[in-house]
């Protein structure tokens, strides 16, 4: 029994690089929030969501696996990064099983459910797993500015398409697995076809103020307004998922009190916080405006960036919860979050004053469609490439004397 075992495990291992080739071949298909809305609806079909996602999720778990490769051969070789890749390539064989099966027995939908259940908790901790890696080749072997540039590129595609995996994966399981929210009784999975922005804005800022209280034994006022440009007067509601909504706007709120009493911390009040949520034909933005300090804008960017974090490097131990707090991901992945369904998160900053954060949301269903990576010929041209030099002169911090007569030039 056991060498039946080892010969299916085997024969599995050898499969795994034919199966990633066969469904890279193929492009992700992006849905519409729309179309996730249209689906998930009173006449969901279960059989429908299976014949589409066991050709679907081999397709966006190879795309990523195919680039995954294109990591430095030393990062690819740190246990956490080993890791990782066993999980992925576990989670595709898994799905794979699936493609032959009969969509009409009912055992087997049920089987394909109990599958994805598995495969979601095991990917549970991607995020802080991967930045592990990251942080065991950086200590290890320094980086230069092309592999910055690369990672930066492969993890923001990398988390992207995570997120999108899971977001097939959860409206799959919550509207057939009969495991609905009896809080949330109208969502389609996790979509809220009416979500009611400002209260997921309060809702963030009440879980950031207890934080703040809790950590500093003080905690900024916030002032909310909102305006709707469509309906005057009325409620801002669009179809959205409210938890990635509210993931984004706990990071903001996170960041702008704590540079808000950190700044003021010598001060007899805090100045407020102040978000404006608006409503438009296009558009749903909200912004957040503090007065923390700022940042100079030569690190905005850093900001954003997964090899430059400035947080204290997390306590990692060998349980099953690794913490994501620590790693300084919180806004590189909240503005995944954002652009996931075609939206956007920006920072302007006033160094000496204070600093603005936009969300930018569709307001329309139809428009609110997955942004997915794909591997083709761009994408692996752009691991080729190399930073070339610049062209435009870098000013020396210690400017040439010009001086006619200078008898030491």
């Amino acid at each position: 029994m056991k060498i039946a075992r080892y010969l299916m495990r085997n024969t599995a291992l050898v499969n795994i690089p034919k199966q990633i080739e066969r469904f890279s071949k193929y492009s992700p298909s992006p849905l519409s929030m729309k179309q996730f809305l249209d689906f998930g609806s009173a006449n969901a079909c279960e059989k429908t969501s299976f014949v589409f996602l066991r050709q679907e999720l081999p397709v966006r778990l190879a795309n990523i696996m195919k680039e995954v490769d294109f990591l430095p051969d030393k990062m690819l070789c740190t246990p956490s990064l080993q890791l990782l890749q066993s999980w992925y390539a576990q989670s595709l064989m898994e799905i794979v099983e699936f493609q032959e099966k009969n969509p009409d027995d009912g055992k087997v939908l049920s089987n394909f459910t109990e599958a994805l259940v598995n495969i979601r908790n095991r990917h549970n901790n991607v995020i802080p797993t991967m930045a592990q890696g990251v942080i065991e080749y950086k200590e290890s072997f320094g980086v230069d500015p092309v592999t910055n540039q690369n990672v930066q590129y492969f993890l923001d595609r990398f988390y992207m398409s995570r997120i999108s995996i899971r977001m097939l994966i959860n409206q799959h399981t919550l509207i057939f697995e009969g495991s609905r929210n009896p809080a949330h009784p109208k969502h389609i999975g996790s979509i809220d076809p009416n979500c009611d922005v400002v209260e997921v804005v309060k809702d963030a800022c009440e879980s950031s103020k207890m934080l703040c209280d809790q950590y500093y034994l003080a905690s900024p006022e916030v002032i909310i307004k909102q305006v709707n440009a469509k309906a005057v007067g009325q409620p801002l509601h669009i179809v959205y998922v409210p938890s990635h909504l509210y993931h984004m706007l706990f990071e903001l709120f996170k960041n702008a009190m704590r540079a808000t009493v950190e700044t003021h911390e010598s001060c007899p009040s805090l100045p407020p916080i102040e978000v404006m949520v608006s409503l438009g034909d296009e558009d749903l933005t909200i912004k957040m405006l503090d007065r923390g300090g700022g940042v100079p804008l030569r690190k905005i960017d850093r900001l954003f960036s997964y090899m430059y974090s400035t947080a204290p490097r997390p306590v990692m131990d060998n349980s099953s919860n690794a913490p994501l707090a620590g790693f300084g991901y919180g806004l590189p992945i909240s503005r995944l979050y954002a652009k996931y369904f075609q939206g956007d998160l920006q920072l302007y900053s006033m160094e000496g004053y204070g600093t603005s954060a936009v969300i930018y949301l569709k307001a329309l269903s139809t428009e609110s469609v997955e942004r997915l990576p794909v591997f083709n010929k761009s994408a692996w041209r752009h691991y080729q490439t190399s930073i070339e030099a610049d062209d435009w002169c870098i000013p020396s911090k210690e400017p040439k004397k010009l001086g006619k007569y200078d008898v030491n030039v």
